[in-house]
Parts: structure tokens; sequence; C-alpha cells
């Protein structure tokens, strides 16, 4: 085994970079979104040079039919990972996460000093906000349902229509939506550096850096990473517990992976494979249409969610149409409605009602047993 570098900003390869456990994240496992990592764990980066998922790019991508798995070639599929990555700009510090948890708290950084990234994107609510759209700036109904930001850390691409190509992108664009916090760059700079306390954590997190935008947006997508779902009765059951989950559970996870279909989509152990697609909702939002304007099943297209913690995450779909998750597979069932950009893959299923109760009864197996997250104390 390789010595870890004694700095990240020594290593050059992914390899050699001390990996963060999930042991070792024990503070933040689950829903839990601590940014108090402890300190010696410096996590393994990710070169995005390598990413699937290319903003401004689709592909279709044929899935051929393979050979039918066993149960047990299924759950290796979904265990979880070990590390948590951050990128190679941006590497893990317990300095930059505790920084970031302050900022994703602190209504200040809005224009009318009310809204913070955690009121959309609330630990409460699995870090959602349990309303069927956003709500901004002005207290304006947004158009689309507030994202969870969990296990954001391994995502590839943002934002519903996938315009954000990393967390750091992403943090800065709600603080100067005019329909969200409403708050221009330069107004934000202005204010945190009218704020004593908040001068000593930028330059323990950045040190000569100063406040700029670039360091509050790896500050805050520095926390964002740490919100990392916790170990689920699913996950206790794919480890070999097979007591950890029932028998209707285990149907379930069949249906997803056969059947039903869900895994072509809702893949790996995050269940999302970061692509999009139109699943026939009766909506006119058009989605990532709105970037690929000539490529028809762009249209109204969105980015396929992760299921982990999904009971705490209703309502359901971009639009939040769909309050319960019995709702959501009678609509899969159904297939949608039926148009051109509709994906492929979205087509009826006849489950039976036994058939839809197994599905719903895995998926709750998707939510961990979590501590609620502290509040932090804001500087002044």
């Amino acid at each position: 085994m390789k010595k870890a570098c004694s700095s990240p900003l020594k290593c050059t390869r992914r390899d050699e970079y001390p990996k963060m456990t999930n042991n070792s994240i024990g503070a933040i496992s689950g829903i839990v979104a601590a940014a108090m990592v402890a300190a010696a764990a410096t996590a393994i980066v990710m070169d995005r040079s390598n990413a699937e998922a290319i903003v401004g790019e689709t592909r279709k991508v044929d899935i051929a039919p393979g050979p039918d798995p066993s149960i047990d070639s299924l759950r290796a599929d979904y265990r979880r990972p070990k590390v948590i990555p951050f990128p190679k700009d941006n590497p893990y510090t317990p300095e930059k996460a505790a920084l970031g948890k302050k900022l994703y708290f602190d209504t200040r950084l809005s224009a009318a000093y009310v809204l913070s990234c955690a009121s959309c994107h609330n630990p409460g609510y699995g870090w959602g906000d349990g309303l069927p759209k956003g709500v901004g700036h002005q207290m304006k109904t947004l158009g689309r349902r507030s994202p969870t930001i969990i296990n954001a850390a391994y995502g590839l691409i943002f934002m519903w229509d996938g315009r954000a190509s990393s967390l750091e992108e992403q943090a800065l664009g709600p603080i100067q939506a005019d329909v969200e916090m409403a708050l221009p760059l330069d107004q934000l700079l202005v204010r945190l550096k009218n704020i004593p306390e908040y001068a000593p954590l930028f330059e323990a997190a950045f040190p000569k850096q100063g406040i700029v935008a670039d360091t509050i947006a790896k500050a805050i997508a520095t926390y964002e990473r740490t919100v990392v779902s916790g170990s689920a009765p699913f996950d206790t059951w794919i480890e070999g517990s097979d007591k950890a989950i029932s028998e209707e559970a285990k149907r379930g996870f069949v249906l997803f992976n056969k059947k039903a279909q869900c895994s072509a989509c809702h893949s790996g152990w995050n269940f999302t494979n970061d692509s999009f697609h139109d699943i026939g909702l009766p909506s006119e939002d058009m989605g990532r249409g709105k970037f690929l304007v000539g490529i028809t099943k762009a249209q109204q297209a969105f980015k396929t969610p992760g299921l982990r913690e999904i009971t705490r995450r209703a309502p359901y779909m971009h639009d939040g149409s769909l309050l319960a998750l019995e709702a959501v597979i009678e609509h899969y069932d159904r297939g949608g409605v039926a148009r051109e950009s509709r994906s492929d893959q979205i087509k009826s299923l006849g489950l039976t009602a036994q058939e839809k109760s197994d599905l719903v009864a895995f998926m709750k197996t998707l939510t961990s047993d979590v501590d609620p997250t502290t509040v932090p104390i804001l500087p002044r």
C-alpha cells in the first residue's frame, strides 16, 4: 500500500490521496451535514476531465439486453463507496467545510436577509424544502421543485436541466438569481467583508486568497459534498445481513432491476446515472431541451434524481406533482404522456398491485436513521 502524501497540494495522482472512509466520517453520515470531519482525514480527488456527463452534450445510448443477473450479482452493483470524492482544484479541508457550513445557513447571502441555501435545501426535509415548487425572493413561487443535495459529491452534472457543471458553479447561481436569493456578487462581497468574524475564517480556509466569489463557491461546495446519506437497511442487506429488509422489499429489489426496469436510470449505490429523460409528465417545461434545442429526446427531459433518503423527500418529480411514492409507481406503470420526446424506456409496465407494493417497500429501505444536523453559530 502506498503511503499517503502529507499534503494534498503535493499529491499528483488520485491513488496517492488519503481516503476519507465512511467510518471516518460518521459525523457526516446520513442526512447529517456535519462539516467537522476528522482533521486528519483528507478526501480522495476526482478528475472531472474523465467525467462521462458533459454539459451541452447529449448522446443516445442503446441498452442491449444482457444475461439475467442473479440477486447476488445485483447486490454487488449497489455497494456503498468507501470515499467521498472531492475535485483536485478544491480538495477537502475541515476549515473549508466549517466555513462552507456557516455560509450555507447564513441568510445574509440573500438580498432581503431572509433566505439561505438551507431555505430550499433544508436537512429537515431530506435536504429539499418539502414543497412542490421552491419559493424565492419576495415569496415568488419558482418553476421547479428544489432538488436535494444529498450525495451531490458523487454527481457529474447539476440542476434539473444540467446547466451547472460543478457544485462550485451551482453554489453561486441561486445567490445571484433575481427570483431566488437575488443578491449580486459585488454586493455579496461587500456584505461579507463587513462582517468582521468572517475574515479569519476565510483566511484559515483559503490563506491569502481573501473573500472573493471563488472562495465563497468553493467553501459552500465543500460543505455540500459532506452531505452524504447514511447506512440504510438496504446497505446492511447488501453487506450480507439477510434479515435487514423484509421479503416484500427483496421482491421489490428484483422488480426494480428486472420487470420494472427502474435501474436502467436509477443505477448504482446512489440510484442515478446522472442522465436526462422525458418521463412523460404533463408539463410544458422544456428542461434540458432549453439548452439542446435541436435534440428531440432532450425536450422536456430532466436529470434522474438519486433515491437515497427518498421517504424524506416528498413531493416528487421536477415539478413536485406526485405527492407519494405510490403515485410515482403508478405514473411509471402507466407510462406517462406519449410524445416524441418521451424516453424509449418509459412504457406501460403491467405491474400488479402486489408488485407495486413491493417496489414501495424496497424504496423505503433506502432511508437511513440519522442524527439531526446542527445549525452553526454564525459570524458577527
